[in-house]
C-alpha cells in the first residue's frame, strides 16, 4: 500500500495523494478548482467555451487569470494554468498541475510566440533546466471577473488594499473626480 508523499526537486514538487492504496496526482482542472474561485466545469479543452457568457475572456496576461490550452493529440483534454507573474508583453509565469512532471509546479515561465502577440501560441519552460519546451496553441486567458466587466487598474488595488476593513466598505471614487488626472493609465497589460 502506498502513502501520501511528497517529493521535491528543486522549485518544483510532486504531490502524490494516497486513494484506495493508489497514487493519484491532482489533474490542472482541480489544481484550478482548489487554488482560484472559476466555477468552471468539463475538460481543461472545454473551460474556453463554458466560461463564455460568465467569465471575461482575452488575448493579455492578468495575474490571477487562467490560461486556456487548445487540445492537441499530445494533450487530448486540454490543459489549464493559473497566472502568478506579468514578466512583460510576451512572458509570465504560471502555477499548474499535470505538466510534464505530472506533478504541481510553481512560477513556471511561458513565452508568447504567436505572430500577433495575442497569447494563441506559445512555449512552457522545461521543469529540470528552463529551456522552452514545443509550441502549443491556446485560446487565450479567462479572467475570474463577468465577461464585459474592466479589470481595475493596479493603483487603485494598491490603494484599498492599505486601507482599513472599515475603509474598503466605503470607499468610493466619486464620479466627478479626476482620480487619474489628465492622463488615463491604459487599461490594457501591454
Amino acid at each position: 500500500m502506498r502513502h501520501s508523499s511528497r517529493l521535491v526537486k528543486g522549485a518544483h514538487s510532486l504531490h502524490r495523494h494516497s486513494r484506495h492504496g493508489h497514487a493519484h496526482v491532482i489533474q490542472c482542472v482541480a489544481y484550478v478548482h482548489q487554488n482560484t474561485d472559476f466555477q468552471i466545469r468539463g475538460n481543461a479543452r472545454d473551460w474556453w467555451r463554458n466560461a463564455e457568457g460568465t467569465y471575461a475572456r482575452g488575448q493579455q496576461p492578468e495575474v490571477g487569470a487562467v490560461l486556456s490550452f487548445r487540445a492537441t493529440r499530445r494533450m487530448p483534454l486540454g490543459h489549464v494554468a493559473v497566472v502568478s507573474q506579468k514578466i512583460d508583453s510576451r512572458t509570465i509565469m504560471i502555477n499548474q498541475s499535470h505538466w510534464i512532471s505530472n506533478g504541481i509546479t510553481h512560477n513556471t515561465r511561458v513565452v508568447d510566440v504567436s505572430p500577433e502577440n495575442d497569447w494563441t501560441a506559445v512555449r512552457v519552460a522545461l521543469p529540470h533546466d528552463g529551456r522552452l519546451g514545443s509550441i502549443y496553441p491556446t485560446y487565450g486567458f479567462i479572467y475570474n471577473r463577468q465577461e464585459g466587466v474592466t479589470p481595475v487598474p493596479r493603483s487603485v488595488h494598491n490603494v484599498v488594499a492599505r486601507g482599513k476593513a472599515s475603509d474598503m466598505e466605503t470607499a468610493t471614487i466619486p464620479a466627478d473626480s479626476n482620480f487619474f488626472g489628465d492622463e488615463a493609465p491604459s487599461r490594457s497589460l501591454q
